[in-house]
């Protein structure tokens, strides 16, 4: 007596992995003859903008760290200034 095992059936994760895995290689075809080779986006060209975007966002931030150093400095020369002239001459 034997028991045999029952047959292996498509199932609906199957199916759904097939159609999305034929998906992306429609789209990257797609973006390949729309784009061109030498401008697909890459994981070497994704990651080169986001440190060209890190970088850009740190210099902004450092530019506006200066700015406001500048400006607590120079306000707080202009309190120094207004307390000797409050003081009276002796």
């Amino acid at each position: 007596m034997s028991i045999a095992e029952p047959n292996p059936s498509i199932g609906l994760t199957t199916i759904s992995r097939t159609v999305a895995s034929l998906a992306v290689g429609v789209v990257h075809t797609l973006e390949r003859a729309v784009v061109g080779e030498g401008r697909m986006r890459t994981a070497r060209g994704n990651a080169w903008e986001a440190v060209c975007a890190d970088r850009a966002r740190a210099d902004r931030r450092a530019e506006l760290d200066r700015l406001v150093a500048e400006l607590a400095a120079a306000r707080a020369a202009a309190a120094r200034r207004q307390q000797r002239e409050r003081q009276p001459v002796g």
